[in-house]
């Protein structure tokens, strides 16, 4: 015997035998309708003649014979609905009454989509083009504030040995005018130490030393210090300390009449220790050399100036950008997580009423109205709640 759900149209296949006299009822598995299934109707078998039992007659003076009582009928349990095989690999469960089924979850949820494709990637690429755009401006700083040291030291060099090589002709001609001019009255007369000393940059100056003669000792005739004036330079060695070899290369390396330049270090009178830069060159036609010397960040000051202003200006841009970065990125959290909340509301609300519409609730109201593809989705929900309604309807006046 097959049975079909009014509300749902699911069919069951009922033992008829199972049925009472006055039916039975019964849970459609569905959609949880309450089906009334009719007792149905048949009509007795009679038993063939041969059959049937004959009625025994006593004998005379004997009782006649007690008819048997009937068994008790069987206790009949109520029928349950057999629903029709499903197909393979499938199992149905009963549902309980009144409970919404909730649709299993697989993989990653929307909102977390969402956050992954519309802030997660987008901090990423942000972050990362932000560290490229302030490690380029880094590197740029870094690299004109080097090329300018480098071009600007050069420069200085370039200045203290052009210095060297003007006076050397200055002192070539100072002393072919001047003969009878004697090596121990160079630093005496005005006239003289004016042309050998001279001023080089801020605080540097230009000095007049002679090579070694038989006795091997190198003598200085004009200089800014007149303490060293005829002294053996070698001797600075005691107050140079570890500083001296660098100084003493250099004084020395004119010794076969070519330019020597370089650098060493030199101890002020407050103790502390600057680099120096000097060129020594010879005076042609003499044995006489003049030294050029001054400090080099004379010359490199603006542009280590100039480097720091760089080092304050690339510090604040990059404050500057992070700010900005890290406002925009906050700004996209904020609209990306009130869109997606806003959006995954109305997709779990029109979920609801497609699972409240599963189970038979054809008056379950569609909250969403928006204009979008969410509200075309809504209204595709309500047309098909609507055909449902009219599917039913028909169906229960068919039956």
């Amino acid at each position: 015997m097959i049975i079909i759900c009014e509300e749902c149209g699911k069919k069951y296949q009922i033992d008829p035998s199972r049925i009472k006299t006055a039916g039975a009822k019964a849970k459609c598995k569905a959609c949880g309708n309450m089906m009334t299934i009719p007792k149905p109707e048949t009509k007795p078998v009679e038993p063939p003649p041969a059959l049937r039992p004959t009625r025994e007659i006593p004998a005379k003076g004997e009782e006649p014979p007690r008819p048997r009582e009937a068994p008790p009928p069987p206790r009949e349990e109520p029928p349950r609905p057999r629903e029709e095989p499903p197909s393979k690999g499938k199992e149905e469960k009963p549902e309980v009454k009144g409970a919404v089924p909730k649709a299993k979850k697989k993989g990653m949820g929307l909102r977390f989509k969402i956050f992954i494709l519309f802030f997660l990637f987008p901090i990423i690429l942000f972050v990362g083009a932000g560290y490229l755009y302030l490690r380029q401006l880094e590197d740029l700083s870094n690299l004109i504030t080097q090329e300018s040291t480098k071009a600007v030291t050069q420069l200085g060099e370039q200045i203290i040995a052009e210095k060297a090589r003007s006076v050397s002709m200055q002192t070539k001609i100072f002393l072919l005018s001047r003969p009878e001019l004697r090596k121990e009255d160079f630093n005496n007369k005005d006239e003289a130490r004016n042309v050998f000393v001279q001023k080089v940059g801020l605080t540097g100056y230009t000095a007049l030393y002679e090579l070694p003669g038989q006795d091997k000792v190198w003598r200085t005739w004009a200089h800014v210090n007149p303490k060293i004036i005829g002294i053996d330079m070698s001797t600075l060695s005691g107050p140079m300390g570890k500083n001296f070899p660098g100084f003493w290369r250099i004084f020395s390396d004119v010794a076969d009449k070519k330019e020597s330049s370089g650098y060493y270090t030199w101890q002020e009178a407050d103790g502390s220790f600057r680099e120096k830069f000097m060129v020594c060159t010879p005076v042609e036609g003499t044995r006489f050399i003049i030294a050029s010397t001054t400090y080099l960040d004379e010359f490199t000051k603006p542009v280590k100036e100039m480097e720091a202003k760089a080092i304050a200006i690339s510090t604040n841009t990059r404050n500057i950008v992070l700010g900005i970065l890290g406002g925009t990125l906050l700004l996209i959290g904020i609209i990306v997580a009130l869109y997606g909340t806003r959006l995954t509301s109305r997709i779990k609300k029109l979920t609801s009423v497609a699972e409240q519409i599963s189970v038979g609730e054809m008056d379950a109201e569609i909250p969403v109205t928006s204009r979008d593809e969410i509200g075309d989705l809504a209204e595709a929900i309500r047309r098909m709640q609507e055909s449902i309604r009219l599917s039913i309807e028909r169906l229960r006046r068919r039956r």
